[in-house]
């Protein structure tokens, strides 16, 4: 028997999906977003899949890997699931920089999508 919630398992499954996707062909990942999804990536905002997977699939790297370091999963009052990961990535042949995402999920006709999808690179400038 599973020791994990719902939420966290529907949760930790879409973290796991949404980055092999995202590490393979961004591209794929306009299944997971609607027309009324929102992205803020970096503080720049993009509504419905069109302009999101656009947005990803011009970011300027050829290649990404995404290491998670930490998820969490919450259910909301509306039936819907907020996930915050924390992580690394390696883009190209940069150095390897840390990340937060935050998504919120929704059920809609039996599939789990992301309404909402918050990105900032952990950029920190103590000068």
């Amino acid at each position: 028997m599973c020791d994990k919630r719902i939420w966290e398992q529907i949760g930790a499954s879409f973290v796991e999906h949404y980055y092999r996707l995202f590490d393979c062909d961004r591209t794929q990942l306009k299944a997971i977003y609607t027309d009324a999804s929102c992205l803020t990536w970096e503080g720049d905002q993009f509504q419905g899949k069109d302009a999101i997977i656009e947005k990803l699939s011009l970011l300027p790297f050829q290649k990404i890997q995404h290491i998670i370091t930490s998820q969490d999963h919450q259910p909301t009052p509306d039936n819907c699931i907020v996930s915050m990961v924390v992580g690394q990535l390696k883009a190209d042949d940069d150095q390897v920089i840390g990340f937060h995402q935050v998504f919120v999920l929704k059920n809609l006709q039996d599939v789990w999508v992301c309404t909402n999808d918050m990105f900032r690179l952990a950029l920190h400038n103590f000068g």
